[in-house]
């Protein structure tokens, strides 16, 4: 139906008022699926303010969603826009996403490698913004590369090659992208229900047949408690197979930072060590760890992913990705034009490390952004020259930190302050795997 607006437009007569809807939440009742259609296409195209679904944000973060309300509200997300079809690339498809934390190369080993052991991999990545670093980023450092390809492209790569990682299309789940934007300015952020249908709305409507979802737990990472970090994954395995999507979530320590650099060009050549056979070994416990559930979901168990390192398969399929997205993997990466040593403090055992703080000193070397329209240094981030349970020496090496403007030094230390402990007594680190879901 329709009606007459002001003006003497024709306006279209919505079948709900929005504030009913925010009412029912904010009393804590359930919103009908209706109400979540409803809500979610009329925010979308415009017809629910800014500030009436601030509201209901604000609402669902106080109130929470029932499992059958979240899938819905999931759903409508992802009905905002188009979900891929995969189904003519030929083989399993799977995808991977981590919730984010410092030092996070994983996608860049993990997504060649799974191909070389027979699953397509699309992954549609981000950039990074405040601490945390973005895939594209990263390997936006490798000259050439590049992040945007059309639907041919993708797909074609996708069949040739068996990985893509690119910038996600606006065609995507167009509701999260509003609605992310929204929650950050309003203080909405933290919601589990939100984090989880924001995540895999786009997920989902990417439209792998299996997801393994990475939820770092710890100072460095979004949720910094296991239990925060397991209602996370519950949440998003659940409706991942509600939507038909095979999930499963691994639940992972992100109190120190993963491997032994931060930042975009070092991690790139970091991951390429992995992919050479060698690298940190945390970052090769969690590719493997990661990849053997993306083969297993595919119903792939018979190929160990650790031959693929050891063997150079996934170090080819490496070559042939970032080729084909124009860049030169042979290249050499960017280099800091300065470099500034800080020392151990003591003698003893590195007892922590701490990531967040790792993390801000490499965002104020330039690696990372304030606002999504900065840009970053591909050479600016942090060296770890130890990790906590590592024996280190006073006045020797502890972090090196690579900036391209020797004036972010002083901000990056200050950042650092408090960051690190030495014990007199041997530590043992922390386990990197935590749980598993379900």
């Amino acid at each position: 139906m329709t009606g007459v607006g002001a003006g003497g437009e024709r306006a279209r007569l919505e079948p709900f008022d929005a504030v009913d809807v925010i009412r029912t939440k904010r009393d804590g009742g359930r919103l009908s699926d209706a109400q979540v259609d409803w809500v979610v296409d009329a925010y979308t195209r415009g017809a629910v303010a800014d500030e009436q679904m601030s509201a209901l944000l604000m609402a669902i973060l106080l109130r929470g969603m029932e499992p059958a309300e979240l899938t819905r509200w999931t759903r409508a997300m992802i009905a905002s826009g188009e979900r891929m079809d995969l189904s003519g690339v030929g083989r399993p498809t799977a995808d991977k996403h981590s919730t984010g934390g410092v030092g996070d190369k994983i996608t860049l080993p993990l997504a060649p490698l799974v191909a070389a052991c027979g699953v397509a991999v699309p992954q549609l990545s981000g950039r990074g913004l405040g601490y945390t670093g973005g895939t594209l980023d990263k390997l936006e450092s490798i000259p050439g590369w590049r992040a945007q390809l059309s639907g041919p492209e993708f797909f074609g790569q996708l069949r040739d090659v068996g990985a893509v990682i690119c910038a996600a299309g606006q065609s995507l789940a167009p509701a999260d992208r509003k609605l992310y934007a929204l929650r950050d300015v309003t203080g909405t952020v933290e919601s589990v229900p939100l984090i989880a249908s924001s995540i895999m709305s786009k997920k989902i409507a990417e439209g792998a047949g299996v997801l393994v979802l990475d939820v770092k737990v710890g100072t460095g990472a979004f949720m910094k408690q296991p239990a925060a970090g397991r209602e996370l994954a519950e949440a998003m395995v659940g409706l991942g197979e509600a939507h038909g999507v095979r999930t499963v979530a691994l639940l992972t320590g992100m109190d120190i930072p993963l491997g032994r650099t931060a930042g975009n060009a070092l991690e790139v050549a970091e991951a390429v060590e992995v992919l050479a056979g060698g690298g940190p070994p945390d970052v090769v416990e969690l590719t493997l760890a990661l990849a053997r559930e993306m083969l297993a979901a595919s119903g792939v168990s018979d190929v160990d992913p650790a031959g693929a390192l050891a063997d150079g398969r996934a170090m080819d399929a490496w070559h042939k990705m970032i080729a084909a997205q124009g860049g030169d993997p042979d290249a050499p990466l960017p280099t800091a034009a300065e470099t500034h040593v800080v020392p151990a403090p003591a003698t003893g055992t590195l007892a922590r490390l701490d990531a967040y703080q790792v993390g801000v000193a490499a965002w104020r070397l330039g690696a990372g952004r304030a606002r999504k329209e900065d840009p970053v240094s591909a050479a600016a981030g942090v060296v770890l020259h130890a990790k906590p349970g590592d024996r280190v020496t006073a006045g020797a090496p502890l972090l090196e930190l690579h900036a391209d403007d020797p004036s972010r030094f002083d901000r990056a230390l200050a950042a650092l302050d408090g960051a690190v402990e030495i014990a007199d007594t041997p530590v043992e680190p922390t386990p990197l795997l935590l749980g598993r879901v379900p």
